[in-house]
């Protein structure tokens, strides 16, 4: 069966975003994003790079662990307001909303069910390859989803915040999940990436 991974940027005190939950890493972003943590994505991450950061790159190579990517309204629409409304157009793009009534790009696929019913359902399905499933953000969605994450890789930034988004929405209720540690690379230019697959 197809995990669903939450792979996402995190700061050293557990927040996504600011707390307007615009890009961090955009124009007037303030991640930190250096040569090797661009490096580093596009050799074993390709799929996880935007559109246009692909093209800038000339990365043509499918990706190597997801061919899904999920979002949620928020998370999507920063793109939308950045003039792309569909920054994964090399993978399946489903967007969970309850408020979006038309796809602004035919290529991404809204959808206003249960987002747990809906991983499950995906999950069962035979991925390209078997390739899992990219839950790409936001905090809210990955709340809901939680139960449903398989696998954390977390790309810790050298940066505390104080306050934003956090790595899930502070609705999520309190219930301990015990992770294991698979993998840990660490960029010169400060940031980790760790990966934990849920214990069973």
């Amino acid at each position: 069966m197809r995990k669903l991974v939450y792979f996402i940027a995190v700061s050293l005190d557990g927040f996504i975003a600011g707390p307007d939950g615009s890009d961090p890493t955009g124009p007037d972003g303030f991640w930190p994003v250096g040569q090797d943590y661009v490096e580093h994505l596009a050799e074993t991450y390709p799929e996880t790079l935007p559109a246009p950061a692909r093209e800038a790159l000339g990365i043509t190579a499918e990706g190597t662990h997801f061919d899904t990517v999920l979002e949620g309204r928020r998370t999507y629409m920063i793109g939308v307001t950045a003039g792309l409304p569909n920054a994964y157009p090399h993978l399946r793009h489903l967007v969970f909303s309850r408020t979006l009534t038309e796809s602004p790009d035919p290529g991404v696929e809204l959808v206003a069910s249960d987002p747990v019913e809906k991983v499950r359902e995906l999950k069962r399905e035979d991925g390209e390859n078997g390739k899992d499933i990219w839950l790409c953000g936001g905090g809210e969605l990955a709340g809901v989803l939680r139960d449903e994450i398989d696998r954390l890789v977390v790309k810790v930034g050298p940066l505390t915040l104080g306050s934003g988004t956090p790595l899930f929405s502070r609705e999520t209720p309190f219930e301990p999940v015990h992770y294991e540690r698979t993998d840990a690379v660490l960029l010169d230019s400060g940031t980790v990436f760790l990966t934990y697959d849920k214990q069973s």
